[in-house]
């Protein structure tokens, strides 16, 4: 079984590649390294059954495969979560998330038809935008702002999202959908922009919180193992081409409730300074696992609590100079 994972050596990627590697899988690891990190994979490296390769989904895949001395005709799943994420990246790179999303993901679908391989495609929960409902079920189709700062991203993901949907009817590819709602833990950027790597970088820093807006707003925080289970599940279990589900933890909490376990947990006396709220940030985030306890029997397991402590030690062994 080889898998080539795009945007592997990202903060998810090198979790999923990890995960892989220790279930015995050939592993290709595909990054331009604009976002991901190649420490992320630096553990890897000497393993016979993982191949690092440096290039851009936005090429022409196979190539880029070849050229890193990949056999295409060998590769039997693909993971591609190519993608700055990053708020940050949405006013710097806008143009490279919009072509990542779109022409990248065509690519990633053409080699698949090409090679009868299976894809897991990693959208977002920004789908559904500021959403006017809560939870936010499959079904709802959000709202969005095409012409907002955000919509490079989550427009994007949406486009991606239909053109899966495409290449599954009129090419038959075998191609499954997750929507990843907030997902933290080891090997963030520290410089990430999103708010658990911030806060957690400020606290060890000594510096105070930033909160955007007056801090009501909630979201629903997962641990990063936690999604790669559920990414798993969702391309190994058999009879779920075109099938999409929520990834994501049920526990909704305030950013000033998050702020306040972020700084007992790393036994800070860090304040809080408020700053004005972006534009299009969404108020309430909280999936629907309905389907996703469905398909995948799947349940988020690590605490907020436990996933804090473990980002916070990681940031204090690895992250305080970068």
């Amino acid at each position: 079984m080889t898998t080539v994972v795009t945007g592997g050596a990202g903060f998810l990627g090198s979790h999923l590649c990890e995960s892989l590697l220790g279930d015995g899988e050939t592993v290709v690891c595909f990054d331009n390294l604009g976002s991901g990190r190649r420490t992320n994979v630096a553990p890897f490296e000497d393993l016979d059954r993982f191949t690092f390769v440096e290039g851009d989904v936005r090429a022409d895949l196979a190539t880029e495969l070849d050229r890193g001395g990949v056999p295409v005709s060998d590769v039997d799943r693909i993971y591609h979560l190519a993608s700055r994420a990053s708020p940050v990246d949405f006013g710097e790179h806008p143009q490279e998330i919009l072509e990542t999303n779109s022409i990248g993901t065509r690519n990633v679908l053409e080699l698949a038809a090409d090679v009868d391989a299976s894809v897991l495609y990693a959208s977002t929960s920004e789908v559904y935008g500021d959403p006017e409902e809560t939870p936010q079920t499959l079904e709802y189709n959000g709202n969005v702002d095409c012409r907002g700062e955000r919509a490079c991203y989550d427009e994007a993901k949406r486009f991606g999202e239909t053109l899966c949907v495409t290449y599954e009817d009129r090419h038959g590819v075998d191609v499954r959908t997750v929507r990843i709602f907030n997902t933290y833990g080891p090997r963030m950027r520290p410089d990430d922009g999103r708010v658990v790597p911030t806060f957690v970088r400020q606290v060890l820093d000594g510096s105070d919180l930033t909160v955007y807006g007056d801090g009501t707003q909630t979201r629903s925080f997962l641990y990063v193992d936690d999604l790669v289970c559920g990414f798993r599940r969702m391309m190994e279990r058999p009879g779920l081409a075109g099938d999409v589900v929520n990834l994501g933890h049920t526990n909704e909490i305030t950013i000033n409730e998050l702020a306040t376990t972020i700084a007992e947990l790393s036994a800070g006396d860090s304040g809080v300074v408020y700053e004005p709220l972006p534009e299009d940030d969404p108020q309430r985030r909280q999936p629907d696992l309905s389907r996703t306890r469905e398909l995948l029997d799947w349940e988020p397991t690590v605490t907020l609590e436990a996933g804090i402590e473990r980002t916070i030690a990681h940031f204090r062994e690895n992250e305080l100079d970068a």
